[in-house]
């Protein structure tokens, strides 16, 4: 049943204690909601310095995850490092409910069964097929060609987990590197010829769906540095990734923020390539840049709140992900004329050590016109060191 009050005492746990579930809390705070966060983490992550209610133990506990689990009302993802079999249990044990469901979880947590279910819901997918042993591994180069992607079918992000792989020789390789002879699933995807990268935010519960608007991500190693909004395709692209990403969310019966990325090709297709059960880095230009972020309709989504608005605030929007540029303790240099430029917000996460490529900040730029929005949020920032 959709939420109508919200009590002074009502909690909302984390699993994961990191910079999403830091702008979660944010929003979730404006309401007046407690938080509390379970980390598996040995050093203090960015939530933990905002709450009392921090827990610190392994995803692979459950009795750590149910005794968290009880002391809140609902609970909900920051990460997909944790086995749905797990959520569940926890789930029955605690009596608490998780949002994402432990069932809409499974259907996604592993990159197999995450493209085996969108494809029976009829949404394009990258080509991709299991494999297990060598002969797999060279008749997929034979029959998609050379280069591709390995993937670790759990746990990678930002490159971590997926390996470029040129011939037989390094595939080999990678496949052992990423536990392929160890009995974990690796899966070969196609390298697409695309033009743009897309993603889009879907916000879904018993209240209703609504979904945000196309953006473009801007990767280089894997690493998503920049986000456009709208993306710079055309309306009727944006549209078909809108229309795909709602229907993804509904193949997997969501309750939560769900994003959606995809590629655009030459040819005009669009494919989804992958998708996360929680907010995304591609999302965080809505913290400014729409009238409701995806922080807050994560909050909303999961206590069973009515849905804002995804309607963007300005006609452009820039955001630039902000990375550790040293080995040392955080500390966000030359940030003056950022802060000086009219519409710009600078986001810091609160990680105590910086490392380079870690995510540490991003930044978001409000405009009229987005070739010029993106360049100034480019010039704006390009002296900042983390």
């Amino acid at each position: 049943m959709p939420r109508t009050s919200l009590p002074a005492t009502l909690k909302l746990g984390f699993l994961g204690a990191g910079q999403l579930a830091r702008m979660s809390a944010l929003e979730a705070f404006r309401f007046g909601i407690q938080v509390a966060v379970f980390s598996d983490r040995t050093e203090n992550e960015p939530v933990q310095f905002m709450t009392p209610y921090s827990t610190s133990g392994s995803f692979d506990s459950i009795d750590d995850m149910v005794e968290f689990a009880r002391g809140c009302d609902v609970i909900t993802l920051e990460n997909e490092f944790i086995s749905s079999d797990i959520l569940k249990e926890v789930q029955e044990k605690s009596g608490t409910p998780i949002y994402p469901s432990p069932e809409s979880f499974a259907l996604i947590e592993n990159k197999l069964i995450e493209k085996q279910i969108f494809e029976a819901a009829g949404i394009p997918v990258t080509p991709y097929k299991l494999v297990k042993s060598e002969g797999d591994i060279q008749s997929f180069g034979e029959a998609y060609g050379w280069p591709f992607l390995l993937k670790s079918s759990k746990g990678g992000y930002d490159g971590y987990g997926n390996e470029t792989v040129k011939d037989l020789k390094s595939a080999t390789e990678a496949f052992e590197r990423l536990g392929g002879n160890d009995g974990r699933d690796i899966v070969a995807e196609a390298f697409v010829d695309f033009t743009n990268e897309l993603a889009v935010q879907v916000a879904r519960n018993e209240t209703g769906t609504v979904v945000y608007p196309c953006c473009e991500t801007v990767q280089e190693d894997h690493i998503c540095v920049a986000v456009l909004s709208p993306a710079p395709v055309e309306e009727r692209f944006q549209k078909r990734a809108q229309k795909l990403a709602i229907q993804a969310a509904e193949a997997i019966d969501g309750k939560g923020i769900f994003a959606f990325e995809f590629f655009l090709t030459k040819e005009g297709e669009i494919l989804l390539n992958e998708s996360a059960p929680r907010p995304h880095n591609s999302g965080h230009y809505t913290i400014e840049g729409a009238v409701t972020s995806q922080f807050e309709n994560h909050v909303r989504a999961v206590l069973g709140l009515p849905l804002g608005s995804t309607r963007l605030n300005k006609p452009a929007i820039a955001m630039i992900n902000l990375l550790g540029t040293h080995k040392r303790p955080a500390e966000t240099d030359q940030i003056t004329e950022a802060l000086k430029t009219e519409h710009g917000h600078l986001h810091v996460y609160g990680k105590i050590d910086s490392k380079v490529g870690r995510k540490m900040a991003h930044y978001t730029l409000l405009g009229d016109n987005l070739e010029e929005t993106y360049k100034m949020a480019m010039h704006v920032t390009r002296k900042i060191e983390i």
